[in-house]
């Protein structure tokens, strides 16, 4: 089994040396990289190339038209049998993610696609825990509160990424991976299985929560991510959202007190 890791940069020089290294530290070795850079103008392409010879990486840099854009081109590039993505600011957790994910995938032939949790760390200090998202299991009344599994975790057998053509909706500039998640559960209805461990650290202040005026749009296509997929947008299906967030934050110190347990 082979896993392909996709991981879009621009302009990442500051912290696209924590997820060349936490991938090219991986225990399990039989994986490529593949870095789709949008013409960076700084050090990224300088510093993903001291990995080149220690890690088998593919990296290809044209101009893109964003970042689900950038997705998409990946996706098409990937070899292996299973598939995941993340981004230039965020990385695994440990040396044992890919083991893990493999694993799953071989015992469980019915399983098309694997998650866990994800915590959120300081921007400038990526040793401190701000937010924990612990994702549960799916039960699909979840998705009415806003739920869905971060991101970052999920791995996918590649044939469910080729059954579209354009996986990510690149009109969704803010939500595409959310639209695209959300027709895996609600049409598609796949297998998916969660694992019970922290398999990415994400760095805080991503695109989408940049600003007000981003988290409002942000909050727009969410609402359209079930309009265009002709499903009924939820009572307060925001103010549910928002506020299952807030949870993360209490898990936090369970996750810290676990550490010294």
């Amino acid at each position: 089994m082979k896993i392909s890791v996709i991981t879009p940069t621009y302009n990442s020089e500051q912290t696209i040396e924590d997820t060349l290294k936490s991938v090219c530290d991986q225990e399990f070795k039989n994986f490529e990289h593949i870095i789709v850079d949008n013409e960076s103008s700084d050090n990224t392409l300088k510093i993903v190339d001291k990995y080149k010879r220690k890690s088998n990486l593919m990296v290809i840099s044209e101009k893109d038209n964003g970042l689900y854009h950038a997705m998409n081109k990946g996706v098409k590039l990937a070899s292996g049998d299973i598939i995941g993505i993340i981004n230039s600011d965020d990385f695994y957790s440990s040396r044992e993610v890919f083991s893990l994910i493999s694993d799953i995938f071989n015992l469980k032939n019915d399983v098309q696609g694997v998650y866990g949790d994800l915590v959120y760390i300081s921007k400038k200090n990526k040793d401190k825990i701000v937010r924990y998202w612990r994702s549960g299991e799916f039960k699909e009344k979840k998705l009415k509160y806003g739920w869905i599994m971060p991101h970052p975790t999920v791995f996918l057998r590649r044939d469910v990424y080729n059954s579209f053509d354009k996986p990510f909706r690149e009109d969704l500039s803010l939500a595409a991976d959310y639209e695209f998640l959300l027709r895996l559960l609600k049409i598609r209805k796949i297998n998916f299985f969660y694992i019970k461990e922290v398999l990415v650290k994400m760095r805080e202040g991503g695109l989408s929560n940049s600003s007000l005026k981003q988290r409002i749009e942000g909050w727009k296509q969410l609402k359209k991510s079930w309009q265009i997929n002709n499903f009924k947008i939820p009572k307060f299906f925001i103010f549910r959202r928002v506020f299952a967030k807030l949870g993360q934050l209490f898990f936090v110190y369970l996750f810290v007190l676990k550490m010294f347990l």
